[in-house]
């Protein structure tokens, strides 16, 4: 239907299909509802549960808010970075890594915290990171 109001409901449905949210899917859906596809671009950034690039295997996401940085964020994030040899919001090419960034996870008492697919490791040195990771082998 060519409603606006079921734009929530159309995005759901578009990341339970893909995992994400494709830009082919955008412009199909603005075409369908009659919406310019730079407002449903605001509306999947405005919520942090939509994404516009594909879930890996294994989500790494890095706070970087500011208990977990100056607590030595930035460095678990390298570290992860050259471990996995990516770039932030890059996926490994055997699709089973990917590593975000964010401003806070919530658990400021933890930090510095990551997650991996929405688990918390709290406290994170950057000789944690290998050790982590390797667990995670399949």
């Amino acid at each position: 239907k060519s409603k606006k109001d079921n734009i929530m409901i159309v995005l759901q449905k578009t990341q339970v299909i893909f995992g994400y949210i494709p830009s082919k899917a955008i412009k199909m859906i603005a075409e369908r509802l009659d919406m310019p596809e730079s407002e449903i671009f605001g509306i999947i950034s405005f919520y942090s549960f939509f994404t516009l690039t594909p879930k890996a295997k294994y989500n790494i996401d890095v706070c970087l808010g500011t208990a977990c940085f100056v607590l030595g964020a930035q460095n678990v994030l390298d570290k992860i970075l050259s471990k996995l040899n990516v770039r932030v919001g890059e996926m490994t090419p055997d699709g089973k890594w990917i590593v975000t960034s964010c401003r806070c996870l919530g658990c400021c008492g933890l930090a510095p915290a990551i997650t991996i697919n929405g688990e918390v490791y709290g406290k994170m040195k950057v000789e944690d990171v290998d050790r982590i990771i390797d667990s995670f082998a399949d």
